[in-house]
């Protein structure tokens, strides 16, 4: 009897996720494709998938959108890579609090941290007017980048040291060190990272309107801009086809190889 009234409280516990889940997310999905699936009178139709994909400024965007992703997420690897591996070593004493510093900005509201990082750009002559694509994409890196130290340095802490210490002792310089033992260990993290922000870069649109001063179009301002227009088939349309190209990011991701994963000194 202890047996089974363990079990069902466990079970029990779960209620209140399952309820989340069902409110806020199933509900919502199921009413975005509803919506992408049929017309103003509620008949099934394909002709959203016709007016998308017919128009090139629609597709123009949705590449666009793809490729910031792809760029935001590319300079804040290169960035954030070396920051997590410096934070992450023993010698360094402060790793845990300096990494501290670069979460803190997260707490503050977002549309308010880049409202205030537009008015330093402008500050210093860099302003969204003239140079809207620059902007734009200072306030995705520096939106974006604590993203990445986050599980880099994470991931980095838990290495073997001792796997990096027998790559030395066999003869392999620090370029081989890199690649062959320290990336393989901390491909977890970069996939990870990657993940949290190519994601959110591509599907934003707080960032280039206030960055940009509405001269950059993201898939995200066309949800916006559909929407507000009343168009709610078209948006739910849109909204769709971001949700499965994340969907197919997130399965790629899930699908590395283990082996490769994990690491390996050769």
């Amino acid at each position: 009897m202890r047996k089974n009234k363990s079990i069902f409280s466990r079970k029990f516990l779960a209620v209140p996720y399952a309820v989340f889940m069902i409110l806020f997310v199933v509900i919502p999905l199921m009413l975005i494709i509803a919506y992408a699936f049929t017309d103003e009178s509620g008949r099934i139709t394909l002709d959203n998938f016709r007016a998308f994909f017919s128009g090139g400024h629609n597709i123009n965007t949705l590449m666009f959108s793809i490729f910031i992703g792809f760029l935001n997420t590319a300079i804040c690897l290169v960035l954030g890579y070396p920051a997590a591996f410096i934070l992450a070593k023993k010698e360094f004493g402060f790793g845990t609090a300096t990494v501290l510093l670069f979460v803190m900005p997260m707490w503050i509201n977002f549309v308010l941290r880049t409202a205030a990082t537009r008015d330093l750009l402008f500050a210093i002559g860099i302003s969204g007017g003239e140079y809207p694509y620059l902007a734009t994409m200072i306030g995705m890196v520096y939106n974006y980048l604590p993203f990445v130290i986050l599980p880099l340095y994470t991931t980095m802490t838990k290495m073997d040291k001792s796997l990096i210490e027998a790559s030395y002792d066999l003869g392999a310089n620090k370029v081989q060190t890199f690649f062959k033992t320290i990336l393989p260990m901390t491909m977890p993290g970069v996939i990870s990272a990657a993940t949290m922000v190519f994601m959110p870069t591509m599907s934003s649109y707080v960032i280039s309107d206030v960055m940009g001063e509405r001269k950059i179009s993201l898939i995200g301002n066309s949800i916006q801009l559909y929407f507000d227009q009343g168009l709610w088939h078209i948006g739910s349309l849109v909204a769709l086809i971001m949700l499965a190209i994340i969907a197919i990011g997130s399965f790629c991701a899930d699908s590395e190889p283990q082996e490769n994963a994990r690491g390996g000194l050769w």
